[in-house]
């Protein structure tokens, strides 16, 4: 029972940090906002948040996969998630020292929402949140088949995280289009120009407390 309220925790925080993502502007919903404006087309919209969220799953996808190829390597399990929740906070204090925003997110065409989505992604470490949650779920999976050979193992861990990309991804093109239907149908891009908010260090101690729940989960955790 413990190990299904901990596996059925671990994919609310997976529902969360998406819905967080999708929330935060620096993942690309005001880019929603003003394609839809300026095509003035209502399908501009869900269009854009089809590319967002597409390179969004690759960003995702593109973190936990390698984690997922080596985690059969059971042995090491706890060194993995030791080393996960280290380099996710290395990048949360990373981004607390340089607040600046990588000047190449700007010098890439609005139009090329998929391409701008990864990249935002991977800058801002979306993907290396999802990480220790990630490694948290697989790690119950581990202990339930022992040790199996790597190649079922291995393979069950590549579909866990696809799953949880999927499941992120969807939950942060939730967030993001619902706070960009208002804004384009009610409140105007005016409203968003005096509005813009900034969630840089929020985003930035988050991926420190993830790191740290890593580090906890990994050693006092299942």
């Amino acid at each position: 029972m413990s190990d299904l309220n901990t596996v059925a925790a671990l994919w609310w925080a997976v529902i969360f940090s998406g819905l967080y993502h999708g929330l935060n502007p620096g993942m690309g919903w005001p880019l929603a906002v003003s394609a839809a404006l300026m095509e003035r087309r209502h399908q501009a919209l869900p269009k854009a948040f089809a590319l967002l969220a597409t390179g969004h799953f690759l960003a995702m996808i593109g973190i936990l996969l390698p984690f997922s190829l080596m985690f059969f390597l059971v042995e090491l399990e706890l060194e993995i998630r030791v080393g996960a929740g280290l380099i996710v906070i290395a990048m949360g204090i990373y981004l607390l020292i340089n607040r600046r925003h990588p000047k190449y997110l700007a010098r890439i065409h609005p139009a090329r929402l998929t391409l701008w989505s990864f990249l935002a992604a991977m800058a801002h470490g979306a993907g290396l949140m999802l990480v220790p949650i990630f490694l948290g779920i697989c790690a119950i999976g581990a202990e339930e088949t022992g040790h199996l050979a790597a190649q079922a193992l291995m393979g069950a861990n590549v579909m866990t995280a696809f799953n949880v990309a999927a499941v992120h991804t969807l939950s942060m093109t939730v967030a993001g289009s619902v706070i960009a239907t208002i804004i384009y149908f009610w409140l105007g891009l005016k409203f968003l120009s005096k509005t813009w908010f900034n969630l840089d260090l929020v985003w930035a101690l988050s991926l420190i407390a993830v790191g740290l729940f890593g580090l906890y989960s990994a050693y006092f955790g299942h």
